[in-house]
């Protein structure tokens, strides 16, 4: 791992902070070598290397994970990487036609997310999905069970598809639980990223333990 530094953003409380807490000597470089290296238009001054860790192999004891399938479009890919980090998922398996997650714009979207997920991509994404032990969820747009009547409490996975053709004929087949997001009639569908957002929300917050009520 290496550690590149704006010179001039060494200055910065914040980079400062965060440097100290890599514990690695920062590489330091002009502010006009730094714009360079970097590819946007505003860089923050600091930027690394990591290596990209090797494919994960699923643990067996995660109490929730996640199958994308199809989802081409970079932000949404980050965006639901970065929803699954904050609603506690510890795995994810990507399928053919998604977006590379190590892509720039994923890593940007997803804030941090790839430090704390076991990113796995796989061609036989139905058979991973099949495979799994436990409540296998597919989203559909119309029919299934509106998701916040699931009972989310045990080992379940999500799939969530592509939103030009949803998840493929094997993963629907392959799902114990088909869900749904209850909108009003008018409304088609949801962005794939808002979809995966809410039903990862409802899951976290069924297992949220109770809070002790107020005198």
């Amino acid at each position: 791992m290496a550690l590149i530094l704006n010179a001039q953003a060494g200055a910065s409380p914040d980079v400062s902070r965060l440097v100290a807490r890599a514990g690695i000597a920062p590489v330091l470089l002009s502010k006009s070598v730094f714009a360079e290296l970097a590819d946007t238009e505003t860089p923050q001054g600091i930027a690394a290397e990591i290596e990209i860790p090797d494919p994960a192999v699923e643990s067996g004891d995660v109490a929730q994970c996640v199958f994308l399938d199809g989802v081409r479009d970079p932000g949404n890919l980050g965006s639901i990487l970065r929803s699954a980090f904050a609603f506690g998922v510890q795995e994810m398996f990507l399928g053919g036609g998604c977006a590379d997650p190590w892509s720039p714009k994923v890593l940007r979207a997803a804030m941090g997310a790839h430090f704390a997920l076991r990113i796995t991509e796989t061609p036989d994404l139905a058979g991973r999905f099949t495979a799994f032990a436990g409540e296998r969820i597919c989203t559909v747009p119309q029919g299934g069970t509106p998701v916040q009547d699931l009972d989310l409490s045990s080992r379940h996975a999500w799939a969530f598809g592509g939103e030009a053709r949803g998840v493929s004929t094997e993963l629907a087949t392959a799902a114990t639980q088909l869900a749904r997001i209850p909108m009003v009639q008018t409304a088609e569908s949801l962005n794939v990223a808002i979809a995966a957002a809410i039903c990862l929300y409802e899951a976290a917050r069924q297992r949220r333990p109770a809070e002790p009520r107020r005198q």
